[in-house]
């Protein structure tokens, strides 16, 4: 398809004119969004990117491939839309907020043969990428437990917005920490491998106004052995990211805030330190993000997160929201042997 890719962004927050621009970076040059609401449609469209008030207006466009940007609770709905007219996918995280649709999502993907994306721009940071590197080369030996955490205080996300009217704080929209803070789930599973069981804590413990968790804990087991320790929450008032991953040989400390992956080396006695780059601007991550999309679209290979490994993450996640409704450990389902 080369530079004639026709490309069709869904949803006019800050998501989808962030990958609106990142794609006329990358040289794509047709490109269109659908929003409903025009004034924002207005804002983000320019003389060069078509607006559409509708998805069933924007698919008649004929896209070569279709980013879904909208509310978590949508996704789905319009991701199959798309994939009954063939048309290639990236989706936002997280996947869906039910599992309801997810599998004839899956089979029409399937029988399409899309390429599929879902949103894991964490696996495009330094910091993640150096951690995943540092496990595959075996440098601390075999796995036995990680510690993988994310914590922020939802009304600085959107500072323009009030967060009481955000699909986060909303569970009929796809709201609460599990869902919103579901990279640190797939990193979890990246690093680690299939969750086979999992045991999770979470309720709504602050003052924030919703009716969704605003901190979880997710206890893991993982079909490799491991176990894992995730942290996810709404209300912390510094930002904070990051993970540690023990090996028999070692440990591995990712800290996003100082920018840095430290690695002892238990038989040395020794640290390796690997800082980020310099003046790292974070919309190169999302622009890496897109243009391995666009190179797997292009040449029809499969991405690095396609739909089929996010149904997985997703298993994970409604497993552990059945744990923190039952308080017992629960099974994820489609764990591969």
């Amino acid at each position: 398809m080369g530079d004639t890719i026709k490309a069709l962004v869904v949803g006019g927050g800050s998501i989808g004119a962030r990958h609106l621009s990142n794609l006329s970076r990358l040289g794509i040059n047709y490109s269109a969004l659908v929003e409903p609401d025009p004034q924002r449609r207005e804002s983000v469209c320019d003389d060069s990117i078509l607006g559409f008030a509708d998805l069933k207006t924007g698919l008649e466009w004929g896209p070569d491939l279709v980013v879904i940007a909208t509310p978590s609770h949508l996704h789905a709905e319009q991701a199959l839309e798309a994939a009954r007219r063939g048309i290639h996918l990236f989706i936002e995280k997280p996947l869906s907020h039910l599992e309801d649709g997810l599998a004839e999502l899956s089979r029409e993907i399937d029988r399409q043969r899309l390429i599929t994306l879902v949103g894991c721009n964490m696996r495009f940071h330094p910091g993640p990428a150096r951690v995943k590197k540092l496990l595959d080369q075996g440098v601390v030996g075999r796995v036995l437990f990680a510690r993988v955490h994310t914590g922020s205080y939802l009304p600085d996300w959107r500072p323009w917005q009030d967060y009481r009217k955000s699909y986060s704080a909303s569970s009929s929209m796809g709201g609460g920490c599990i869902l919103d803070c579901i990279h640190e789930i797939d990193l979890a599973r990246w690093y680690l491998g299939d969750v086979e069981s999992v045991f999770c804590s979470a309720g709504h413990l602050s003052s924030l106004e919703m009716d969704v968790e605003d901190v979880a804990t997710l206890i893991c087991k993982h079909s490799r052995g491991a176990t894992s320790e995730i942290h996810l929450d709404y209300v912390q008032r510094t930002y904070e990211r990051g993970c540690q991953i023990v090996g028999e040989k070692g440990t591995i400390f990712w800290d996003y805030s100082q920018g840095e992956v430290r690695w002892f080396d238990a038989l040395e006695d020794s640290w390796t330190r690997f800082m980020g780059p310099k003046s790292w601007d974070p919309n190169q991550m999302y622009l890496d993000e897109m243009e391995h999309f666009l190179e797997c679209v292009r040449h029809g290979r499969r991405t690095i997160f396609p739909v089929s490994d996010a149904v997985r993450v997703m298993n994970i996640v409604f497993a552990a929201k059945a744990s923190a409704r039952s308080g017992c450990i629960e099974r994820v389902e489609g764990v591969q042997s």
